[in-house]
């Protein structure tokens, strides 16, 4: 069995990731194809491992804009899949060509939670998740196949979509190795002092569904009432919901006392900065497996955790939650973590222990054992 893989709507980030890792994580004796032939740009390719069974086939229009990557997808992709290989993957979710079979694969949430596309008010980033939501559904309803990453993915999408009329898996990212840091040793919150706060710790793009500004407010309660503990912002910003942190951070902390907002960083310095941080919130409302969530776990921090989406499917019993829209409960959440060491210490542990779960060899044995029956299913 040869695969086709389209890595021309991967670039970058966490894309870039998830295809690299794959196909870095194939063990031959358990994943059983001949060949892979990945077609993309050449800054996609460079970024892929070197294996004797994988063909890095360089197509120059996905070095282009988007134009050329579509024509190349709507006009070229099933002439050269026909040609090359016996089953297609299309990590990126879009595809409407005629080669079949073909594996689709759901990434980005957003387009089909409507109350958070919502968030972004009459502009063309709500447009374009709205294309994408109507793109991605035809391509999932036409696939012989869907993987997605969360069992809460698959049903939000499947609120748009219906019972989708295909055969479907769940199959989780992994988490990089380089993450992996046991839990430290917890110390008591009267061991910190305004001089040597308590580090909390929010790695994720400033962005509507984040709710950046709702945890600074939380913590100004805390500090309020003597809790001595800092926030740091790790990430680049989606230009409106800056200007609505910056309003947040004016307000709540105008001396700079407490919130320390750094922007973006290289991906390679992340797992230092999480091993110098006591704790990490996530408050985002939309993702489609939070990738940033089992780092924090991999990084063997203790975690305080919105509520929605698939969070508590992933952090399980593993931390505590809160509403991310509510200052008063992620205060609430926050003050019972940060004031218990030994439950800081417990959950530091549990977490650590379930991101161990999240391999990337498991991930590339699933995904490659669903296409390989998807492909047999087909045949």
């Amino acid at each position: 069995m040869i695969i086709g893989i389209d890595a021309s709507n991967i670039r970058f980030g966490g894309g870039i990731t998830h295809l690299r890792e794959l196909l870095a994580g194939v063990d031959r004796d358990v994943c059983s194809f001949d060949r892979v032939i990945v077609w993309g740009g050449k800054k996609t390719l460079d970024q892929l491992p070197d294996k004797e069974w994988l063909v890095k086939q360089h197509i120059p229009l996905l070095d282009g804009n988007l134009l050329k990557r579509l024509f190349w997808q709507k006009k070229l992709l099933t002439k050269y899949a026909k040609k090359s290989c016996d089953i297609l993957f299309v990590p990126g979710a879009n595809y409407s060509g005629s080669y079949r079979p073909y594996v689709s694969m759901s990434q980005n949430l957003l387009p089909f939670d409507y109350k958070e596309r919502a968030r972004f008010g009459f502009s063309w980033t709500h447009l374009r998740y709205r294309l994408l939501e109507l793109s991605q559904k035809k391509s999932f309803i036409n696939a012989n196949g869907v993987i997605f990453l969360t069992n809460t993915a698959q049903n939000v999408v499947e609120s748009s979509t219906g019972k989708l009329p295909v055969a479907s898996s769940i199959v989780p990212h992994g988490v990089l190795s380089v993450f992996l840091q046991k839990p430290r040793e917890q110390k008591d919150i009267s061991e910190y002092t305004k001089d040597n706060p308590f580090k909390l710790l929010y790695v994720s793009n400033i962005n509507y569904y984040k709710h950046q500004w709702v945890v600074i407010e939380a913590i100004s309660r805390l500090r309020e009432r003597g809790v001595p503990v800092s926030l740091d912002l790790v990430g680049p910003a989606y230009t409106s919901a800056l200007s609505k942190l910056n309003d947040s951070i004016q307000k709540f902390d105008p001396d700079g006392d407490f919130v320390n907002f750094k922007g973006s960083v290289s991906y390679s310095s992340l797992p230092d900065i999480y091993k110098n941080s006591d704790a990490f919130v996530f408050a985002s409302s939309c993702e489609n497996l939070p990738n940033i969530l089992l780092e924090a776990m991999a990084s063997g921090l203790p975690i305080a955790c919105s509520d929605s989406g698939p969070m508590p499917e992933v952090l399980g019993e593993c931390g505590v939650y809160f509403n991310p829209e509510d200052a008063k409960q992620i205060e609430k959440s926050l003050y019972k973590l940060i004031s218990d060491k030994k439950l800081r210490k417990k959950y530091a542990e549990l977490a650590y222990n379930e991101s161990l779960k999240y391999n990337w060899p498991r991930c590339a044995e699933q995904t490659f054992s669903f296409i390989s029956e998807v492909y047999n299913e087909v045949r």
